[in-house]
């Protein structure tokens, strides 16, 4: 069984990391220190329930959301539809050489 200090220090990292905001930013927000932030997400410390509340604000999320799997589930969806875009745009890129190799070459006679 995760610990919920392994499940609030992922989320807020998968959190943090979405809005492309670094722990320093994260801090600033909740009027804390990037040491303190750091510390909750190495699983060194755990927050009170206002600070909590002051982390969940900051990281634009439902306080409950720090402890549910829905945000790294989110975070790895976004993921592997990049992956799947880019797989996409990768055949079809390969499709259009060949198609465009194909129109070049003169017909068959038969």
């Amino acid at each position: 069984m995760t610990s919920l200090r392994t499940v609030l220090a992922q989320n807020m990292k998968v959190q943090r990391q979405n809005l492309g905001i670094s722990q320093a930013q994260l801090a600033e927000r909740v009027k804390t220190s990037a040491n303190y932030i750091a510390q909750i997400e190495t699983e060194m410390r755990f927050p009170k329930p206002e600070m909590l509340e002051r982390i969940a604000v900051a990281l634009e999320i439902e306080p409950t959301a720090l402890f549910t799997a829905e945000i790294r589930f989110l975070a790895e969806a976004e993921t592997l539809a990049q992956v799947q875009k880019q797989i996409i745009d990768d055949i079809t890129k390969v499709v259009s050489q060949r198609i465009k190799q194909i129109e070049k070459e003169p017909p068959l006679l038969g």
